[in-house]
């Protein structure tokens, strides 16, 4: 894209308003000129005209015509009529009687040749018998009559009346001026006046451009070169400042400027802290997702040397680190414990109360507690010191490989789903006892399930019947069970990963704001 500098940009914009000026000045002066000298003509035109009326005798008038002879006082008044017109501007000079369809002259003088002789009859020019008729019924209005004969061009004519001593009238007088030569006193006028009116313009717009010059573009330029040095100042941390002296709002501009340059610096060096610490606090988040991922079982399958059972789990934090968690591990030979919990908020504390109820749970199972004096003895143990007044649901259950019996107990967990070989997936809708870490001595109750060759076991978090559409609208339990069941998948890892793909396709482009676990455990075909 072109850019125009901003001082070819004020000398267009004077030379366009230079250009406006001269022309409305000369439009209205040849207006206003014009009108002054037509009007100055009229009265030159008629008082010349009027003069020779009164000088003229008209009486003598009708014997001209009659004998068409000259006499002394004819050349008297030739000679008069032929002073005045070549004293004067005046073109023609001339005395005529209307005839019918024609003027007879009686006395003509002009400046050039075609003057008529008396007792010449002429026919009238464009207009003339109108006005020879107006005059004889006095109707004519006195008026500069502009006509354009082919013989003589443009006229401007101006008539009075030739009285006898009765008062009747016997005469015309006929005054013409040149149309070419008030126009050229009209052009030469002009031409003076463009020439005074530019000449003073291009002073005032040559005085104006240095004052823009100056107290504008300057000033701005100034400030254009300082703001393309400003960033190299800001790197270097070197001092920076532009002065301007204008007195106005281009001085306060560049105050402005300096200030923002000042706080902008500052902003600039706060910015390099902030990110930094971010930076520090972003590369530690990624070693405590790390941390939480590597205390998750995440090598599958988990168990390959038992074929009595295939498990699976997985865990999608809502943040960089999350509070759900699950677990599974060999108590010893026949006896597996399986564990999913979910804890109250999200993020860094809520992933450190996790590790605190894993690692203890762990502790306690591996101790040979069941899962009821389990969570009896975690919760009283999470219920201290607890100031940040945390909560976390559980479930928890032992599966006894060679008799496929589980035992188990929920602390305000979600409901655990079964599907029977050859079945449905159901809700078994356990007993809940209130979540770890709410009240202290809070007492759990266990519960058995039989698992069965081919039968599978799926536990969740909330984070999945809760998951949100950008309609606010949840997956539900009801949708979660039909696409467990849709699936029809034996094989956990598919199960697991087919569910969260339709979470996926159902949440859309909205944002998770829960995480998301689930642990799925089917008994083997050819177990007895």
């Amino acid at each position: 894209m072109r850019h125009h500098k901003l001082g070819m940009k004020a000398l267009a914009g004077l030379f366009i308003l230079a250009v406006v000026v001269i022309l409305s000045t000369s439009l209205t002066i040849d207006i206003r000129y014009k009108k002054e000298q037509m009007s100055a003509y009229n009265d030159i035109a008629f008082s010349y005209a009027r003069t020779a009326a009164e000088y003229i005798d008209g009486d003598r008038i009708r014997s001209y015509i009659e004998n068409n002879t000259e006499d002394d006082y004819y050349r008297q008044v030739q000679r008069f009529l032929a002073i005045s017109q070549a004293q004067t501007d005046l073109e023609y000079y001339s005395v005529f009687v209307p005839y019918e369809e024609e003027l007879v002259y009686i006395w003509d003088v002009g400046s050039s040749e075609g003057v008529r002789p008396l007792g010449y009859r002429e026919a009238y020019m464009e207009g003339g018998q109108e006005i020879a008729g107006q005059i004889f019924t006095n109707t004519y209005t006195e008026r500069i009559i502009v006509t354009r004969d082919s013989e003589y061009g443009y006229i401007a004519s101006a008539y009075a009346p030739v009285l006898d001593s009765g008062g009747e009238m016997v005469a015309i007088v006929g005054v013409d001026l040149s149309m070419p030569g008030i126009r050229k006193a009209l052009f030469h006028f002009l031409i003076t006046v463009i020439f005074s009116v530019t000449a003073v313009i291009a002073v005032l717009m040559g005085l104006f451009y240095v004052f823009i010059r100056k107290n504008i573009i300057t000033p701005i330029d100034r400030l254009n070169s300082a703001t393309k040095e400003m960033v190299g100042s800001l790197e270097s941390e070197e001092f920076f400042h532009v002065e301007i002296c204008t007195g106005d709002e281009i001085e306060e501009l560049s105050e402005s400027f300096a200030q923002m340059y000042l706080e902008l610096r500052e902003y600039l060096r706060e910015l390099s802290v902030v990110t930094a610490e971010k930076e520090r606090i972003g590369a530690e988040l990624d070693i405590a997702t790390q941390i939480q991922a590597d205390m998750l079982p995440s090598i599958f399958p988990a168990f390959p040397e038992r074929a009595e059972f295939d498990i699976f789990a997985s865990m999608d934090p809502a943040k960089e680190v999350g509070g759900d968690f699950y677990d599974f591990f060999l108590i010893d030979e026949d006896h597996l414990a399986l564990v999913i919990a979910d804890v109250s908020g999200k993020g860094v504390p809520a992933a450190l109360f996790m590790v605190i109820t894993k690692t203890l749970i762990k502790n306690q199972m591996m101790m040979g507690a069941s899962p009821g004096a389990v969570l009896e003895a975690v919760n009283n143990q999470l219920c201290e010191n607890n100031e940040a007044e945390m909560f976390v649901t559980v479930w928890l259950a032992v599966y006894e490989i060679s008799t496929g019996k589980v035992t188990a107990a929920n602390a305000g967990h979600e409901y655990p789903a079964i599907r029977r070989k050859g079945g449905s997936f159901e809700l078994h809708k356990d007993p809940h006892g209130f979540v770890l870490a709410g009240m202290e001595n809070t007492r759990y109750k266990e519960y058995e399930i039989e698992l069965h060759a081919g039968d599978t076991l799926f536990v969740y978090t909330d984070g999945v019947p809760e998951a949100t559409d950008a309609g606010q609208n949840l997956f539900g339990t009801e949708r979660m069970l039909e696409t467990l069941n849709k699936k029809n998948d034996t094989d956990p890892k598919k199960l697991v990963e087919g569910l969260k793909n339709e979470i996926d396709r159902f949440v859309g482009e909205a944002m998770q704001f829960d995480d998301i676990t689930m642990l799925s455990l089917r008994v083997a075909d050819e177990y007895k």
